[in-house]
């Protein structure tokens, strides 16, 4: 039978259970790792850091986020089969990673020439394309939260790329992407793919004579050190997308996830403010340096590009979608 006296006793012992658990719930936050493949010091690895920081403090330490760079976890192969494994919930893997997850629409923003300033890429990662583009990952157990600029990129290889014709023979890595495939073929060159992880030895020893990258990422691997020459090019973008793993995500609290969202959004709006700033800052410390001699293309030279690889964007257009190149050129203004 419970008197008053024993249904207290019961009372403050579930008050003491509670306060004792607290602390435990406390230590015990919701883990969410979130690996990538570039160093720490890249707009992309700094980024993530700043999400971190953001994530913990708006959750008030319900979430930690563990940032793991460098490709510590997993290589540029392995990370989204990872992700929709549930090994790692977080990635922010660049965009040419989804044509061989079986979704090649992301590959327009590999199409070389197509953008030509950030103004014109805001159109379409701001915009209905963008939105239309993450979408499609969900049938992949993915969902996508936010696109991350790296930057325009260079040419670099240990003799001078001025001119199309100057590829011809040169064996160029790339990520895999049928595309970039595409595009080195149109200049002459050999594509191989390769692991970014890998590229700094490979360029090293001949495996490969040159590379694309955004200035950020060519300088933080040191491929300056072993590739004479350089073209400031701009004739392709790398971006990002950042994803989560969709049942990990869709089992967060409301509450957690939007405060989640909102750490994204912010770290977003840093990630692509920085992106411009650091890629200048690395192009000239390459050129500070004096280990490659860069090039920087004229208006002349980028209208002999543009003719040389323009049909790259026809070859492509039934792996990409013709209709999703029409509407993209409708929103750049191309005719």
């Amino acid at each position: 039978m419970f008197t008053r006296r024993s249904f207290a006793a019961m009372a403050g012992a579930a008050i003491i259970a509670l306060s004792t658990a607290m602390p435990a719930l406390a230590q015990n936050p919701i883990v969410i790792k979130f690996s990538h493949v570039v160093a720490p010091d890249t707009p992309k690895g700094k980024a993530a850091v700043r999400f971190k920081e953001l994530a913990e403090q708006y959750t008030d330490g319900a979430v930690k986020v563990e940032v793991y760079p460098n490709s510590q976890l997993y290589k540029d192969k392995e990370e989204l089969e990872a992700l929709q494994l549930g090994a790692v919930q977080m990635l922010a893997p660049s965009l040419a990673k989804f044509g061989p997850l079986g979704v090649p629409e992301f590959e327009l923003f590999d199409l070389p020439m197509l953008f030509k300033d950030r103004d014109d890429l805001r159109k379409i990662t701001e915009g209905e394309i963008g939105d239309a583009l993450l979408g499609k990952l969900e049938a992949k157990g993915i969902i996508g939260l936010a696109y991350w600029d790296n930057g325009f990129k260079i040419m670099t290889a240990n003799s001078p790329l001025v001119h199309p014709d100057d590829f011809l023979g040169l064996k160029m890595r790339i990520q895999s992407s049928k595309i970039l495939e595409a595009q080195f073929e149109a200049l002459g060159a050999v594509p191989q793919v390769m692991a970014f992880s890998e590229v700094y030895q490979a360029l090293q020893t001949g495996v490969v004579d040159g590379t694309e990258n955004t200035p950020s990422n060519t300088y933080t691997q040191r491929v300056n050190e072993v590739q004479k020459y350089g073209n400031v090019s701009n004739h392709g973008y790398i971006g990002y997308a950042v994803i989560v793993n969709k049942a990990f995500w869709d089992g967060l609290d409301e509450g957690v996830r939007a405060d989640l969202e909102k750490a994204m959004a912010e770290a977003t709006a840093y990630a692509n403010d920085i992106a411009e700033d650091e890629n200048a800052t690395a192009l000239q410390a390459m050129r500070d340096a004096g280990k490659t001699e860069f090039h920087d293309m004229t208006e002349a030279e980028r209208a002999e590009w543009f003719e040389v690889l323009k049909p790259v964007h026809e070859s492509m257009a039934k792996r990409v979608g013709a209709d999703l190149i029409r509407q993209t050129y409708t929103a750049l203004g191309i005719e």
